[in-house]
């Protein structure tokens, strides 16, 4: 996969290097989430460097960080859920474009398509009636040949199955908390997701990045917990996938190893 470059920053943040383009999705780039902190190393500025295009799956804090896109440079284009443009507007973000499932977005070479989610798409969650609302959406990112699945947030649902011919998912494992709320998968469950889209490659992210501040040195069964929810994850993944998909487990803020795309890799 020597046209595409990936990098897992850390929970759903991922740079996509592909068709001469720099994307992020779901840029969460500071230390510091409302109560969460980040407890793997910090971001660099090579994570957001050259960046042109942003895709956000939804309006959820720790998917569209307004500190985390004030640190972009304003010329990147910004890809919201369609109905949340204005909000993010009215937030000092200037370049924005809407989305929706089923549209298509062209950026220079890169075809983004909106994807289903099955996850809440309001920004305080799903229980509020306040405050901004849109659709929570994952994405299909096309360019040089070759096919990204960023599924943003989101349970298991049938239709995953169309998504065919897909060279890399991002497929979210957990979360930043000890329980996981609606519309998540665990791992059991994301690799059932991996064996109905059968990519050739699956990266499982939304893991190990996050959490709320101090509970991993809780002692205690509490803490003990959430030091094990840090880490497992991803293996357990890796481990409930019966199909032909090769499960590349990346720490957050490390390159993705693709195959043929180092010297040496297979």
């Amino acid at each position: 996969m020597r046209s595409l470059g990936l990098r897992f920053v850390g929970h759903s943040t991922v740079r996509v290097e592909l068709a001469g383009h720099a994307v992020l999705t779901d840029p969460v780039l500071t230390d510091r989430v409302s109560a969460l902190t980040r407890v793997t190393p910090s971001c660099t500025a090579a994570d957001r460097a050259d960046v042109d295009l942003v895709l956000l799956s939804h309006l959820h804090g720790d998917h569209v960080h307004l500190p985390s896109l004030r640190l972009l440079s304003e010329h990147v284009r910004v890809v919201v859920p369609r109905g949340a443009g204005d909000w993010l507007r009215s937030k000092g973000v200037r370049r924005v474009d809407e989305l929706a499932p089923g549209e298509v977005l062209e950026h220079g070479d890169l075809r983004v398509t909106g994807v289903r989610a099955d996850h809440s798409g309001h920004r305080w969650g799903p229980r509020s009636t306040r405050g901004p609302q849109a659709v929570a959406m994952g994405h299909l990112i096309e360019g040089a040949d070759r096919k990204v699945y960023a599924a943003g947030d989101t349970d298991l649902f049938p239709e995953m199955a169309d998504l065919t011919d897909v060279d890399v998912a991002l497929l979210p494992v957990w979360g930043w908390g000890p329980t996981l709320g609606p519309g998540h998968m665990n791992p059991e469950r994301a690799a059932a997701a991996a064996d109905l889209i059968k990519p050739r490659v699956a990266v499982p992210v939304h893991w190990g990045t996050l959490a709320v501040t101090g509970l991993p040195k809780v002692p205690g069964k509490h803490g003990k917990r959430m030091r094990r929810l840090l880490k497992d994850p991803p293996h357990e993944f890796a481990n409930a996938v019966t199909g032909p998909t090769r499960v590349l487990v990346t720490q957050p803020g490390e390159t993705v190893r693709l195959p043929g795309a180092v010297p040496g890799a297979s």
